[in-house]
């Protein structure tokens, strides 16, 4: 919820000082947390920040593949240990933000609401629950869901005798592998009747058994006339249980039962058994394909293109209501105290839906998963909720570190390298499109449908065909400039006239013999048609609406996200979720912008550096931003190593490889995530392998997920190997290691600096698990690894016992490497803002201006709270203002530079990081407030501030 200047909240919501988030899993459950908790507390944190905890697939290593809301994953924990966790969190006086996943559950035999679905098709309580088209226009989707989980098509996987029928606990399954879904009850009539055949003339007909089993038979023919749904069940319950003591108590019924299952299924199948086991298939309400076809043909929601994750409908009552049942309780108990909304953007109706869940959570802070365009798009201010999880400030604190002026040097190096000229915008329209047709066609299909038939029924739309509509789609949703819009039953937002306007405006230009289409399909999207439509014209209108605007947020991620990223590679620090990689970097001003306006508007949204779902490590990022201030060093550097490698490349046919433009990007790669340790080296070769087939298949270049070329990436590992070997890649290696390490000595002032304007300004800091020291990670799985807490607990206590020395932290800075440095910058920061919680929750802010012969090299702001006040100063641009065996600290690297003081604000100020104090009268200098560290943090309180002073704010 926007917010009046000073963040004023209800007074019962608990607003974090800072959050850290956990990635949970069965290696790290709720026991395992115990002492994570007391580091986290002695660490600084306010919120432990944790991933899902509902009832996740068993062995899933992130639990957003959900099974059921209702529960806590056993797998992590009970609700006992659940709630002692809870005691331990609380008595620290800290939160809980709990990630909450609203828009999907896993597409598993774990699924109990879907497995309902399954057995009892529209008599289930939950047939409405997913997102199902169950009226598809195509006779094979038609009131089945589409199953694509085989690996070869239908008719193969049925021939190899794949696909398995069960028997177990009085109920009939069907497997593949590990999928494992019941059959319908109806269609145990289908099975039965083999059954029946077998042993009708061995049984008297007046035999107990066989008139048990006649009476299942009788009651299966006639569920359809069960009076209601209970009915239903109790006969259900009747059939499974004489079933089970059938087949326990008669062997000869348990027989029977063993050879009319083989006959379905038997080890070599024969035509008979095909026929049989496709009827049996054919009266299913899911349907069996090759998981491609999902790609074409799918009457069923996704998250992004993932199969095997179904969509829920949680715009409605009784859908939302189940979902949050479980987090309604904890918040209710005072356990959780936050919720971070997943994927707020593939919601039907986003703005409803948290309006639900602000009455039904009242009082909780509340932020949502959503990507803001870079320095385009605001969160909409009328959203009840507390801001985002800081994508955006990550994306413009990294664009901070980027100098504009090395813009036109640093592009012509990329095109030159990779003789590419590549307009991103155009690229990336590219990529959408390539989504699209081969990822999302299916989806496509569905709205096309839609307005198609809309067209089809107005005077003014008869002639629009399905091809023309289709190809209109395509264009628009590739051509739209955010993820999406958020047009409603009311009406669009000037916002959202702004981006639909602009997608169709750019989509003419593409194709302008589709305009009439396209201005069809603006016209619905604006709701400015030419006349009053009947009531169920509006309806499947405004539906068109709220699923062209689903859509149009997964092929944003998976065009840009997921294959942009890895094609467009000019400078991999920006190509991260949040930014836009086609700027390159801001000025001063506005970044001083963007943080008045989280002042103004979200003082309570997160400050993020790093998520799990973030392409590289925060300071791999730091380090490449450094990259940025030396185009003309990194081109000389680029051509002499691929010069000295270029014997090393091996064949694919006639490609060297790997190309030109995946050459670029490892070398940065390479300079962004090398270890700091040279015992670290064996490992990070494995892992940089593992990431370069990653990030080639998500490129879709030379190989892809779907169609994977395993001949190009084990070629292009070969050529990893040998340059990353000390003995073949020696030439390499002593050409690249000392400009690398010039590279991370500079990045350390990067990220120490990202610590201290997160920490800093409006807004909540967040820290993602470990990177309290240095993170070079790779994208996921490689930034999920488990982190050494024990190590960081002995880290922690050995600053909290010696952070006041000053030849403490001169050793600190002299070894960066091991990254106390960071550790130290990130404590005593966090330590500040417990002190002072008003201060830099709620105080004003002021751009500094600096003056002197630095000035382009400081950036800072001024924060005030009544009489409490501090100031924040990081360096830019290190390369230029010191050498890399030097740190830019005092008159050597800030010479005269100053930041003017108010009278109102002269006197005595003490630093939050090291507990020196100062007395400045009217100006502030650099030398002195960046004396001893490269970052600056000062507060002045009017009275000496407690826990700052000589040091102790360590504790």
């Amino acid at each position: 919820m926007a917010v009046e200047v000073g963040g004023l909240k209800s007074l019962d919501m608990r607003i974090p000082v800072s959050t850290y988030r956990l990635q949970l899993r069965k290696e790290l459950g709720f026991a395992a947390l115990e002492p994570v908790v007391a580091y986290l507390g002695d660490l600084g944190i306010g919120d432990i920040y944790a991933s899902p905890i509902t009832r996740a697939r068993t062995g899933s290593s992130h639990g957003y593949d959900v099974v059921d809301p209702g529960e806590i994953n056993p797998e992590i924990g009970s609700p006992e240990s659940f709630a002692r966790l809870m005691e331990n969190v609380h008595a620290r006086q800290m939160g809980w933000l709990q990630d909450v996943v609203p828009n999907h559950m896993a597409y598993d035999k774990e699924n109990r609401f879907l497995m309902d679905v399954f057995e009892n098709g529209p008599q289930s309580e939950f047939y409405e629950f997913f997102d199902i088209e169950w009226n598809h226009p195509y006779p094979t989707l038609r009131r089945r869901v589409l199953a694509p989980f085989l690996g070869p098509h239908y008719g193969e996987a049925l021939q190899k005798g794949e696909i398995r029928l069960s028997f177990e606990k009085g109920a009939f399954w069907v497997s593949y592998f590990e999928h494992r879904f019941p059959l319908s009850i109806e269609s145990y009539g289908t099975v039965l009747a083999q059954v029946q055949q077998q042993i009708r003339s061995r049984l008297e007909r007046r035999d107990p058994d066989y008139l048990k089993l006649l009476g299942v038979i009788y009651t299966v023919r006639n569920l359809g006339s069960a009076a209601n749904r209970e009915e239903r069940i109790d006969q259900t319950t009747f059939v499974k249980a004489v079933l089970e003591e059938l087949s326990q108590k008669n062997g000869f019924v348990r027989t029977s039962l063993d050879r009319s299952l083989e006959g379905f299924s038997p080890a070599n199948p024969t035509a008979a058994s095909l026929a049989l086991l496709d009827q049996l298939l054919s009266e299913q309400y899911f349907r069996f394909a090759h998981w491609r076809v999902a790609s074409e043909e799918i009457n069923y929601r996704r998250f992004f293109t993932v199969n095997d994750l179904i969509s829920v409908r949680i715009e409605r009552e009784e859908v939302f209501s189940r979902v949050h049942r479980l987090i309604q309780g904890l918040v209710a108990e005072g356990k959780i105290t936050g919720i971070r909304v997943d994927h707020i953007d593939g919601l039907y109706r986003p703005r409803a839906y948290l309006d639900a869940l602000r009455k039904a959570l009242p009082d909780t802070y509340t932020v949502v998963e959503k990507i803001l365009a870079l320095g385009r798009e605001d969160l909409p201010k009328d959203w009840p909720v507390e801001g985002t999880t800081g994508y955006d400030f990550l994306a413009m604190a990294t664009q901070l570190f980027c100098p504009r002026e090395s813009t036109e040097a640093f592009t012509r190096c990329y095109e030159d390298f990779t003789r590419l000229e590549q307009s991103y915008s155009r690229l990336l329209r590219e990529k959408k499109r390539f989504v699209i047709g081969r990822r999302l066609a299916g989806d496509l299909d569905r709205i096309a449908l839609m307005i198609h038939s809309l067209c089809a029924r107005l005077w003014f739309g008869p002639d629009v065909t399905i091809y023309a509509i289709r190809r209109a789609l395509v264009e628009a949703l590739s051509c739209f400039p955010v993820y999406r819009s958020y047009v409603d039953a009311d009406g669009p937002s000037p916002e959202d006239r702004r981006w639909i306007d602009e997608a169709i405006q750019t989509s003419e230009e593409n194709l302008p013999q589709l305009r009439a289409e396209l201005e069809f399909i603006r016209r619905f999207l604006l709701g400015e048609m030419p006349h009053e439509l009947a009531e169920e014209d509006r309806a499947q209108a405004l539906d068109f609406v709220r699923r062209f605007q689903q859509l149009s947020g997964p092929l944003m991620a998976k065009g840009s996200e997921d294959c942009q990223f890895y094609v467009y590679n000019r400078l991999l620090s920006l190509n991260e979720v949040g930014n836009d990689p086609s700027r390159f970097g801001i000025d001063a001003e506005e970044f001083h912008q963007f943080l008045r306006d989280r002042w103004l508007h979200w003082p309570h949204t997160l400050n993020a550096t790093m998520t799990h779902d973030a392409k590289r490590g925060e300071d791999a990022r730091a380090r490449l931003c450094v990259l940025a201030e030396l185009p003309e060093e990194w081109a000389l550097l680029l051509g002499r190593w691929s010069k000295i490698n270029a014997g090393k490349k091996p064949k694919v046919g006639d490609l060297s490889v790997p190309d030109a433009n995946a050459e670029y990007a490892i070398y940065q790669a390479l300079l962004g995530s090398w270890p700091w340790k040279n015992e670290e080296i064996e490992g990070f070769r494995e892992r940089f392998k593992a990431y370069f087939i990653k990030a080639s298949r998500e490129a879709r270049s030379f190989s892809g997920w779907q169609n994977p070329n395993r001949l190009y990436e084990e070629r292009c590992c070969a050529f990893l190997d040998q340059i990353l070997d000390w003995d073949q890649g020696k030439q390499f290696l002593t050409a690249f290691l000392p400009f690398q390490q010039k590279i991370a000595r500079y990045g350390v002032y990067n990220s120490l600096s990202q610590v201290v304007l997160k920490t800093a300004a409006p807004g909540v800091p967040d820290f993602y698990q470990g990177t309290e020291l240095w993170d070079l990670s790779f994208v996921d799985p490689d930034n999920r690894r488990p982190v050494d807490f024990s190590l960081r607990r002995e880290l922690l206590a050995e600053i909290r016992g010696k952070g006041d020395q000053p030849g403490y932290r001169k050793e600190l800075l002299a070894h960066v490497e091991d990254g106390r440095i960071k550790l130290f910058v990130t404590h005593k920061a966090l330590q500040a803002r417990r002190l002072f919680p008003e201060l830099f929750r709620s105080g004003s802010y002021e751009p500094i201006p600096f003056s002197g012969p630095q000035v382009e090299h400081a950036f800072g702001f001024l924060r005030s709270w009544g009489t409490q006040h501090l100031i924040a100063i990081v360096p830019r641009f290190v390369t230029k203002l010191c050498s890399s065996e030097e740190a830019p600290i005092g008159p050597a690297a800030w010479s005269d530079t100053s930041a003017p003081l108010p009278e109102s604000l002269s006197g005595s100020w003490r630093c939050a990081l090291t507990g020196n104090s100062r007395h400045w009268e009217g100006q502030l200098p650099l030398k002195e407030a960046m004396a001893e560290l490269p970052v600056a943090l000062w507060i002045s309180s009017g009275v000496d501030a407690p826990g700052i002073e000589n040091g102790a704010a360590s504790g």
